[in-house]
């Protein structure tokens, strides 16, 4: 296990870090483009992910845009200006990576926290959908407008319908409907809805401190039995579970969790504030 204590976090251009105890604040940092995603932003977030991914002092990562807006989904500006020299195995294979940052950031170990204020749309609103927990403002905009450009939303495509089932997915991709962050709540999108961005912030605190009481190691490893239930037969999915649980149970959080509890104290871990 690393230590970010002794580990320094990598300079970004297009992400702002911020560590605070237990918890990796992550800002996009384009908000003259609305935070639209570009290589170098996506480049930089796999690289702050992998390096904190298997580091339990980090409990928590806050994903944010600068600007009061999350994110404008791809940067169609950019895909323009590269279209007239690449060919289509380029684009697919520049498309493609996109679904590994999907993937990386559904499953990282550390509960991933996403809050959406101003709007969430294209890739902006398939990131929303991979958060553990997503938190909104009653006016954030969304939408998936792909199609209205002319390109379908192929990476985002299974992660949306994975959030909000397929026939909420086949309306939403194929109309381009536009909704705010009470409908939002209603697909099953976001957790939650805000007035405003201070009670974003304190329900976002919330979170935190409900997070706080639980170990970090355990929590890692039931996002790991989540995934392989989706992708297992059910007999070999509650196989991996039980290794899981051996694993858990015998590390030192797990004895620390059951003397907690036998001696009604609160475990080591949830001793911060």
């Amino acid at each position: 296990m690393s230590d970010l204590a002794q580990t320094q976090l990598p300079s970004t251009n297009a992400l702002v870090l911020e560590r605070q105890g237990s918890v990796l604040k992550i800002w996009f940092n384009r908000p003259e483009a609305k935070n639209a995603l570009n290589a170098e932003m996506t480049d930089e977030l796999v690289n702050v992910l992998s390096l904190v991914k298997d580091d339990r002092s980090i409990r928590t990562i806050v994903l944010r845009g600068k600007g009061g807006f999350f994110c404008a989904g791809g940067d169609i500006k950019g895909f323009k200006s590269g279209m007239q020299t690449v060919d289509a195995a380029e684009v697919a294979k520049g498309n493609r990576s996109f679904g590994d940052v999907m993937i990386m950031l559904n499953e990282q170990p550390q509960v991933v926290i996403i809050l959406v204020e101003g709007a969430a749309i294209g890739g902006g609103l398939g990131l929303a959908c991979v958060a553990d927990v997503t938190l909104v403002t009653a006016d954030a905009r969304f939408r998936l407008s792909e199609t209205s450009l002319g390109i379908p939303p192929a990476q985002i495509a299974p992660f949306v319908t994975e959030r909000v089932g397929l026939t909420q997915a086949r309306r939403l991709m194929l109309t381009g409907a536009r909704f705010k962050g009470e409908e939002a709540v209603k697909l099953g999108i976001a957790h939650g809805v805000a007035d405003n961005v201070e009670d974003l912030e304190a329900q976002c605190d919330t979170i935190l401190q409900q997070i706080n009481a639980c170990a970090p190691g355990a929590n890692a490893v039931t996002k790991g039995i989540l995934f392989e239930t989706l992708r297992r037969p059910r007999a070999d999915a509650l196989d991996f579970a039980s290794r899981g649980f051996a694993q858990c149970m015998l590390s030192p959080e797990g004895l620390e969790g059951v003397a907690a509890f036998v001696e009604k104290r609160k475990a080591y871990w949830n001793e911060e504030a």
